[in-house]
């Protein structure tokens, strides 16, 4: 996606594509954070930069998971969607840049389907976590403590609980790497109470 004319912060955002991502989830987040002057890379786990999300919409990724170096960003996001949870799961260099992440406290955010692989890693064990609705019994058995909030924030780790709480993950993100009043300023572009 394109890096934003005018960058608000140093930050930067990973943002990962498996087939069958869900679109809104990741667009959305993408979207935001380009409001608010924040670098996000789309960043393709397959072969190819072309990615098709779950309703068949063909996305062209900045770059392939060979290409990017995870721990270079500042966060690292995982949208949900089926198969895409699947293809993140299925991916070894994600499943170690998650591990690496949590070990040093460093910033993960997942949404609907996805916080569940968090859970399978152990890292939501112990931490206030929420996820979509029919993934809540996989996050609570990797130990969440389990919320019904739209975003979750513990620590270092970000949840969401789906395509409906996108905009307020990416705001949250937006808060977290450039401050409240960046936050408050995108909210009322896109007419989003924050």
């Amino acid at each position: 996606m394109p890096t934003p004319d005018k960058l608000a912060t140093d930050a930067t955002v990973a943002i990962t594509l498996a087939d069958g991502f869900e679109e809104v989830e990741a667009l959305a987040v993408a979207d935001v954070l380009y409001r608010a002057g924040v670098r996000a890379d789309l960043i393709s786990v397959t072969d190819a930069r072309h990615v098709t999300s779950s309703h068949g919409i063909r996305v062209v990724a900045d770059a392939v998971l060979g290409e990017a170096d995870l721990s270079a960003y500042t966060l690292l996001f995982l949208p949900g969607g089926m198969p895409g949870t699947l293809g993140l799961k299925g991916t070894p260099a994600i499943r170690e840049e998650v591990l690496r992440r949590a070990d040093a406290g460093q910033l993960i955010a997942a949404i609907c389907a996805a916080p569940s692989f968090l859970a399978e890693l152990g890292v939501l064990d112990g931490r206030r976590a929420t996820a979509n609705p029919a993934f809540i019994a996989s996050i609570a058995a990797g130990g969440a403590i389990v919320k019904e909030e739209p975003v979750v924030v513990d620590g270092a780790v970000m949840t969401s609980r789906g395509a409906g709480t996108s905009l307020e993950l990416g705001l949250e993100i937006v808060r977290v790497l450039v401050g409240d009043k960046a936050a408050g300023e995108v909210a009322r572009g896109i007419v989003r109470p924050l």
